[in-house]
């Protein structure tokens, strides 16, 4: 029997190419969030790639009334969840207006976060699922160029690690992702980008990690060594670098 995935955040390059993959292997898909028609190309497109069913529905993390509509379209088959929403305003950006800080907070961390809580009862009563939660290794450790957004991914984190131990006693896990750069549209323009992978190895990375249980990957995995060494930078140095 397929499983049922939620792609929340799916019009996103890694969302995208994680659905068709879900689409090759015959899972159903409900590709969600704002942007309706790019969504629905992407359910056709993974209807002809082997998906039994498809559709876009919207999901805004700062409407939660977006929410329960979702909920409401599952069925009897095992429902997991992957989350791929997130935005990020040039710090700079924010400097200048700090209230931008709120609405990253929520396309980040609250908005995803209170999607989740509402999708786990419906994993615990089904005694399995998995939910994907995709956040940053800029969650790791605050850095001057992106630290708001270091900061909303930190909290995620935290917030998966806590879900994940509440799942697992039901049946369920919960997967933390933290990729480093990815070419996306979040990250076209930055300057002094390197390491820049493509959003299939992502996609790839993910179903390993959950095929296998994985509680936190990062990817590619060569960040979790980067990240490693930037953690084990003493403070009173960090603070006068620009990482």
């Amino acid at each position: 029997m397929s499983e049922l995935w939620i792609l929340i955040g799916a019009s996103s390059a890694m969302a995208r190419a994680l659905a068709r993959a879900l689409a090759e292997r015959g899972d159903g898909l409900i590709l969600a969030g704002r942007d309706m028609d790019d969504m629905s190309a992407t359910a056709a497109d993974c209807l002809i790639r082997g998906a039994p069913s498809a559709r876009a529905m919207l999901f805004d993390a700062r409407q939660p009334e977006t929410f329960q509509p979702i909920l409401n379209a599952l069925d009897d088959r095992i429902v997991n969840a992957a989350v791929f929403v997130g935005s990020m305003p040039a710090q700079d950006g924010i400097d200048a207006a700090p209230a931008l800080i709120n609405g990253v907070v929520i396309d980040s961390f609250t908005g995803p976060a209170r999607f989740l809580h509402m999708l786990a009862p419906e994993i615990e009563t089904r005694g399995s699922g998995v939910i994907v939660g995709v956040g940053s290794v800029a969650g790791d450790r605050g850095r001057l160029g992106n630290y708001v957004y270091g900061a909303a991914k930190a909290g995620f984190h935290t917030y998966l690690s806590g879900l994940r131990n509440r799942l697992t006693r039901a049946g369920g896990h919960v997967v933390t992702v933290k990729p480093g750069f990815v070419d996306t549209a979040m990250t076209w323009g930055i300057p002094d980008m390197f390491l820049v992978a493509q959003p299939e190895q992502v996609a790839r990375d993910i179903l390993s990690a959950v095929a296998r249980r994985r509680d936190v990957i990062y990817t590619p995995f060569f960040w979790r060594y980067i990240m490693l060494i930037i953690r084990s930078i003493p403070e009173r140095m960090f603070k006068k670098m620009s990482v």
